[in-house]
């Protein structure tokens, strides 16, 4: 998420305190668009970490440590001459623009004192890093800009720096409160009054605007004319808290996090997403920012990670499709085997009319009721008996390849079923953990080479999905096939109630009731769970089948995860997500 003008704001502050007054003690550059700063001083020794990534814009200190190139990049270099030693004098926020500046203390080659800047600016697509010398001249940029990609503005060494262009409309927090309050008065009805606010301020972010909509009509968007007398008052009183709360730097950092992922933050606490979201407060704004991106970086790379090993399984699956129809089409020629013996009885039958050279035989098919002539090609280079014998060893071969061809497909057919099944699985993983155990597991099955990594890193096996029903019994859900073998088949005990979605791939689904008959609501609970970790959970109404676990048997040699079962019931249910987020919070 980009950090609006309003965090910014407030971090200025937070740097403020604890920087001013320190120096730049090293300079590193992990990735292209990442400097991390090594800051001494002031009984500080922190990590401060700037990034001009898009959508990833930020500044914030740091505690995890990153990985560096080998060869530190041109750009890296450059600061680090210009950077280690240096004095943080100020930082500053010109103008409310989503824009930190520096104002260094350095000595130059001579040893003399010279003023430099280290901007970072944080607008989306356009974020860069820029250190600037005296007189505001560029000394370089992480993303140099010439006159093909912009006439508006340049960042090139040698140029003067300029300010990025200010919006048409005016600054939120520049105006006074009766400057706000007339705006207000003169907005038109038909506009809604969350994008009003985004249309006529500059500083404010959607989210923002909309909790402002939020708090004084209980919806974060309306139109203005369907505000009352109430709701138009609530509304300007709303935004003046924010300008006040603005002013006198009351904040409160806090993280908005939905399905237990990190979604957004913001700077004031946030009611708009009800009881879909939880909230996270923080003692200060750099350890909220470092804990979301670092969430969502991992988030990132656990979907980078998926896509490849979904792409790697994704074209094992496709070999399979070719293999099981290729296999389908050699199986339907076997099947036009009995000719082949036709043809030979046929010969044999008429030895006496046929000579060596001869290109085809023509003889009654006496195998048919009205015996018509039937036309049989022969090899000129063979004898007749040969001919014979020809034919009935391609009976022989096709009789062969048929009863082949039956157990090749076969296996075919489930090994296209459980790589349908790891795709599924693949689609909801949630960490890095469930990728290397889907990974591991398709090794072993020799559907995919073992990766040379230069480690040999031994993954603690991770547990099932454990949740507590309304009722207060246990439910435990597989994450994959093996994990799925290892719940039905060693965890559960023999009177557990074991579930599955019908005929479609899914989780093995363990109710520890032990023997005791479940209550209706723990297994429509788990029905659903069934259900939502299953391929079908897009569906509408999905059949359920459960039984005890005794009555759940794997087949020798089967694939993982796959089993049998006799003894069972069935429910109707649907993946009810709102239901599954509940459970798991329980």
């Amino acid at each position: 998420m980009p950090l609006d003008a309003v965090t910014i704001y407030a971090l200025a502050n937070e740097l403020k305190v604890r920087l001013v007054g320190t120096k730049i003690d090293k300079v590193q550059q992990p990735s292209r668009d990442t400097l991390i700063l090594s800051i001494r001083g002031n009984g500080l020794n922190e990590k401060l970490l700037l990034s001009s990534g898009s959508g990833t814009a930020r500044v914030h200190f740091i505690n995890e440590s990153y990985e560096n190139p080998q060869s530190p990049p041109m750009f890296c270099m450059l600061l680090r001459k210009h950077l280690v030693g240096a004095r943080i004098a100020e930082i500053s926020q010109p103008d409310m623009e989503r824009m930190l500046i520096f104002d260094l203390d350095t000595r130059d080659e001579m040893g003399m004192e010279a003023k430099k800047q280290l901007i970072v600016e944080m607008m989306g697509r356009n974020a860069n890093i820029i250190l600037t010398g005296a007189e505001g001249l560029i000394i370089d940029c992480l993303r140099r800009v010439d006159g093909d990609m912009s006439s508006l503005r340049q960042l090139m060494p040698g140029l003067f720096y300029r300010l990025p262009p200010k919006q048409e409309k005016p600054g939120f927090f520049a105006l006074s409160s009766e400057e706000r309050q007339a705006l207000w008065k003169k907005a038109e009805s038909e506009n809604k009054a969350d994008k009003w606010l985004m249309d006529s301020f500059s500083g404010l972010s959607p989210l923002c605007c909309r909790e402002i909509c939020y708090a004084a009509t209980g919806e974060t968007s309306k139109l203005i004319a369907e505000l009352s007398d109430g709701q138009r008052f609530s509304f300007a009183e709303n935004m003046e808290k924010l300008a006040t709360r603005a002013g006198e730097l009351d904040f409160e950092p806090t993280m908005i996090i939905i399905d237990e992922k990190p979604f957004d933050f913001s700077f004031m606490p946030i009611a708009q997403y009800e009881n879909a979201a939880t909230t996270k407060r923080f003692p200060d704004f750099s350890s909220l920012l470092e804990e979301f991106f670092t969430k969502r970086d991992k988030q990132e790379l656990i979907k980078r990670k998926a896509q490849t090993l979904f792409k790697s399984v994704k074209s094992a699956h496709e070999r399979t499709v070719r293999k099981l129809a290729a296999r389908h089409e050699e199986l339907l020629k076997t099947q036009r085997r009995d000719e082949s013996r036709k043809y030979g009885d046929l010969i044999t039958a008429n030895l006496y009319r046929i000579r060596k050279g001869d290109s085809h035989l023509e003889a009654d098919d006496y195998f048919e009721e009205s015996c018509p002539k039937i036309m049989i090609k022969l090899d000129e280079l063979k004898t007749p008996q040969q001919n014979a014998a020809a034919y009935y060893k391609e009976y022989n071969k096709a009789k062969t390849a048929q009863k082949y061809l039956g157990e090749l497909i076969e296996k075919n057919e489930k090994e296209e079923s459980y790589l349908q099944s790891v795709l599924d699985e693949i689609s909801r993983c949630e960490s890095e953990r469930d990728l290397i155990e889907i990974r591991r597991e398709l090794t072993d099955s020799g559907f995919i080479k073992t990766q040379k990594t230069g480690k040999n890193e031994k993954v603690k096996e991770s547990a099932p999905l454990r949740f507590i029903s309304s009722t207060g019994i246990e439910i435990l859900v597989g994450k994959n096939n093996s994990q799925n073998d290892k719940l039905t088949t060693k965890t559960a005990r023999r009177t557990d109630v074991w579930l599955h979605v019908q005929k479609i791939h899914g989780s093995h689904v363990i109710i520890s009731c032990d023997g005791a008959e479940p209550d209706e609501k723990t297994l429509f609970e788990a029905g659903t769970l069934a259900a939502y970790y299953s391929q079908g959970r897009d569906g509408g109404k999905i059949p359920v089948d459960y039984t005890q676990v005794r009555f759940v048997k794997k087949p020798s040699g089967s694939m993982p995860g796959a089993v049998i079962y006799t003894d069972y019931k069935t429910l109707i249910v649907s993946a009810d997500e709102k239901l599954v987020s509940e459970l798991k919070r329980s």
